[in-house]
């Protein structure tokens, strides 16, 4: 069971904002934003370290520098997890998905091997469940046959509070490498600063990796 805090609602500066959007049918603000990975792709290359599971690592290592991306609906309140892991689409031969766990809260080199592993078993027994604890997920999906600008994601009714993140094709532009990042959460609990704060601490996840940066 993940670890959590109850957010004391009496001194919750945005608890206007959290009844306002919380009470409404659709109360998701999602962005998409082209992020520069060029030395990241470079670095998996150099290294012969799997693209997808390398960049959701930092994906997952910035997600968890932002509070409110580990915060979810608990009742009339709201619950702040300690760490927040992925649930990742796995692609299975006959075309379709299915959903891997794994723990993100590791070294890189670890975290890659036991995913692997976790991979191959969600592969024998495949299933779209996120299981127990799912309210402390991350979900994590990747488009990696197209290029796009904007993404519209299924979401449940009642609404959930689970941030999803999804990557896109990379291509090249201007002698960079760019790649479509999507990130939805539930505006009850998310701004659009914490968002762009995402975005900054993913760039600095990438270039702490490749030891060009913190």
């Amino acid at each position: 069971m993940a670890a959590g805090t109850l957010i004391d609602m009496e001194t919750y500066p945005r608890r206007a904002h959290f009844e306002y959007f919380r009470a409404m049918r659709q109360p998701y603000v999602g962005i998409t934003a082209d992020v520069d990975i060029t030395r990241l792709r470079d670095w998996i290359k150099r290294e012969r370290l799997p693209f997808f599971l390398t960049t959701l690592y930092a994906a997952v290592q910035a997600a968890n520098r932002v509070p409110e991306l580990r915060q979810r609906i608990a009742g009339e309140g709201i619950l702040q997890y300690d760490w927040c892991n992925p649930s990742y689409t796995v692609a299975l031969p006959d075309g379709s998905f299915c959903y891997c766990r794994v723990d993100a809260q590791l070294e890189l080199r670890e975290f890659l091997e036991r995913a692997a592993q976790t991979q191959r078993e969600a592969m024998e027994n495949p299933s779209i469940e996120d299981g127990d604890a799912a309210d402390s997920l991350l979900f994590v999906s990747s488009l990696p046959w197209l290029r796009y600008s904007s993404l519209i994601q299924p979401t449940p009714e009642p609404a959930d509070s689970n941030p999803r993140i999804t990557f896109g094709r990379y291509g090249e532009q201007e002698g960079r490498t760019l790649m479509p990042v999507s990130l939805l959460a539930n505006h009850a609990l998310v701004d659009g600063r914490h968002i762009a704060q995402f975005y900054e601490y993913f760039t600095a996840a990438a270039a702490a990796l490749t030891g060009s940066g913190a």
